[in-house]
């Protein structure tokens, strides 16, 4: 589904991301691992076209990502769900759904289309707080509210930035139960996260990042085995 091929992508005359290679199928959960700086994001940002490489490829299926604008990747079917959040606090959830719904794009539709009842439906603490406004939710309702507002536009692949970042671990809990939700709806993930005994209870495969590079890739098996590595790149 998704190809990025040596990547190389900076912020103004920084080198960020030196030639990163990574590969996403359909339906996989895929989490990027790595401390903070080393350019985890500015990945994410590479494949929505926020930052534009300077060198190398991102194919989405037949389409080639690098140039495009992000308007038009999101209309391609990409989702991306920042670090920040980013919900009108001033709006209800239910008015935050709606304002995730796009049109035109090529986007999944019919049976598996979200809806706000599909929404309600899959996760019920959001329809309890349906006339809430953002600013009143907690962190992790407004978590849940920015990845699901995303799911409204019907993507078949949403990228997902540190979801479990300053949460509480019975709030971490319910985030990761939505990714597993979300994944086994057929929606395909890339999600960038520090937290690896986090990760590990969603994620199918990994890639470890240090320095803007990969330095490692393997299955959650493979993840756990290679404790040296997550020393060396992960912990503190």
């Amino acid at each position: 589904m998704l190809e990025i091929n040596d990547i190389h992508s900076y912020y103004d005359k920084s080198h960020i991301l030196h030639g990163i290679s990574l590969n996403l199928k359909e339906g996989e959960l895929v989490c990027l691992l790595g401390r903070n700086g080393v350019g985890k994001s500015t990945t994410l940002k590479s494949i929505m076209g926020v930052v534009r490489p300077k060198r190398g490829s991102i194919r989405y299926g037949e389409q080639e990502l690098v140039g495009k604008e992000p308007y038009q990747i999101a209309r391609l079917g990409v989702g991306y769900v920042p670090e920040d959040r980013r919900i009108f606090r001033s709006l209800t959830v239910h008015e935050n759904l709606l304002m995730g719904i796009q049109k035109g794009g090529k986007v999944n539709s019919g049976t598996n289309a979200w809806t706000v009842e599909r929404i309600y439906d899959l996760f019920p603490r959001l329809k309890e707080r349906s006339t809430n406004k953002g600013a009143h939710l907690s962190g992790g309702e407004q978590q849940m509210l920015t990845v699901v507002r995303t799911l409204m536009g019907n993507p078949r692949l949403i990228l997902i930035d540190e979801p479990t970042e300053g949460l509480a671990p019975q709030i971490v809990k319910d985030v990761l139960d939505m990714l597993a939700a979300i994944r086994e709806s057929g929606v395909t993930v890339l999600m960038v996260e520090q937290n690896f005994n986090a990760a590990i209870k969603v994620a199918d495969r990994f890639y470890m990042m240090s320095k803007g590079q990969i330095v490692f890739e393997g299955d959650s098996a493979e993840t756990v085995a290679a404790e040296d590595i997550r020393k060396n790149y992960l912990e503190v």
